[in-house]
């Protein structure tokens, strides 16, 4: 919730800054390098903000949810436990990951590991937000946006095939987690007060 609020802001600000513009006026020093900053973060050319908008958006907590318990053996795995991994990300990094005690010959990849869970999430929703597999959960999040439909993450859980080597069926088994465990009750959840106020509102 904390990540999805802190993407509203950086989403909020976006706009903010950029209606004035349309009327004429000169962006301030700081709203430019801020800018500037959001564009490389989001791996986007500067100036296209049809796109930035595109990934500048929310990740449905009931998607994160049912991934995490998924990927994580309902955080009872060895890289949830040691790494704070939930989200099964890879990196070709030996030094920022755990490798796997089954891993194919061959093989050269880690899994992600990280020094707290926030780190985990804040990982998994720039991937979801930037890498090119999931440009298609990022034209239909933005089709609901268009339609004043809400995001949720049953609906967007048939964009994740590229997740994993399972496809089609690793959809069904988010669909299911979703539904079984009553997961979109979340997607309308909210933070009460400064939970984490050691993050800054301007990182990103």
């Amino acid at each position: 919730l904390h990540v999805n609020e802190t993407i509203a802001e950086q989403r909020k600000r976006v706009l903010e800054i950029y209606k004035p513009k349309k009327d004429g006026f000169h962006l301030t020093t700081q709203d430019s390098d801020w800018l500037r900053g959001l564009y490389a973060y989001y791996r986007v050319a500067e100036g296209d903000l049809p796109e930035l908008l595109r990934r500048v958006d929310v990740i449905p907590p009931s998607l994160a949810l049912a991934q995490a318990a998924e990927e994580s053996g309902w955080g009872t795995s060895r890289f949830a436990q040691e790494g704070n991994a939930i989200f099964g990300q890879w990196t070709p990094s030996f030094h920022q990951g755990l490798v796997p005690l089954q891993r194919d010959e061959g093989s050269r990849y880690a899994v992600r590991s990280f020094h707290e869970l926030a780190g985990s999430v804040w990982a998994y929703a720039r991937n979801l937000n930037t890498h090119r597999a999931y440009r298609n959960l990022r034209d239909k999040r933005q089709t609901l946006r268009r339609r004043a439909e809400p995001l949720n993450g049953y609906t967007l859980a048939d964009t994740l095939e590229p997740y994993s080597e399972r496809g089609q069926a690793y959809v069904q088994t988010l669909r299911i987690l979703i539904k079984s465990n009553k997961l979109r009750h979340f997607d309308r959840a909210k933070l009460k007060g400064d939970v984490y106020a050691l993050f800054s509102k301007n990182d990103v």
